[in-house]
């Protein structure tokens, strides 16, 4: 099995992204499967372009792309992406598209693929604040959970694909105040925690994970 598991460049003024901070402390196997890890330009359009070859080239079983979501308390495995890109700030090359579609043939939205509840259930139990989000934003983010989504669609049906946005990491607040934080240590060993289960799940499944997981 391999899963490939992205990151995004650091943006709007920050000096890391904890996302790939994460990302590169994940080991390269894991329970038998094989992780794949691939930084992303945080900019529109090109974030796609880059990921899309690398699922060319490597064919993965699975897609995780994580981000930044700087203000949130812990790590939010995101349920649904928005056929919008609307950005409240210009990406790394200036581009700021607001109020457009991010595919014209594409659905309204796309849900996650992956077991969300059973990975964040076994996250919250290993001791790391994790929860289920319905927003992706409309940012870089959506955008790159909506096109994996939707290259899954038209494409790829049993690639398997989902997203979760991570919190600021401790470098990143030292001179921001009353702002949550997390140790890039503990994000990437949540992470490793919720990919072990989804591990688990494909191969209890036969290959086959269930629409958003089960209810707890």
């Amino acid at each position: 099995m391999k899963i490939l598991l992205t990151g995004f460049k650091p943006f709007g003024n920050e000096s890391c992204n904890p996302s790939w901070e994460a990302v590169k402390l994940v080991p390269e196997s894991l329970s038998g499967a094989s992780i794949i890890k691939l930084e992303l330009p945080t900019v529109f359009g090109k974030a796609t372009e880059v990921l899309y070859q690398t699922i060319e080239s490597e064919h993965p079983d699975i897609v995780l792309n994580l981000g930044q979501a700087g203000g949130r308390a812990g790590l939010s495995l995101e349920r649904v992406a928005i056929n919008i890109a609307d950005a409240r700030i210009p990406d790394n090359e200036g581009n700021q598209p607001i109020d457009e579609p991010i595919r014209a043939d594409g659905a309204p939205a796309y849900f996650s693929t992956l077991p969300l509840k059973e990975m964040a259930l076994k996250m919250s139990q290993a001791g790391y604040l994790v929860g289920i989000s319905n927003t992706a934003g409309t940012f870089v983010c959506n955008q790159i959970m909506y096109d994996v989504h939707y290259l899954i669609d038209k494409q790829y049906n049993q690639m398997k694909a989902g997203f979760i946005h991570v919190p600021y990491n401790h470098q990143q607040v030292d001179e921001k105040r009353d702002v949550p934080s997390m140790s890039n240590h503990d994000m990437s060993q949540a992470l490793v925690v919720g990919l072990e289960r989804l591990i688990e799940l494909k191969g209890e499944k036969s290959g086959e994970i269930l629409l958003g997981g089960s209810e707890h």
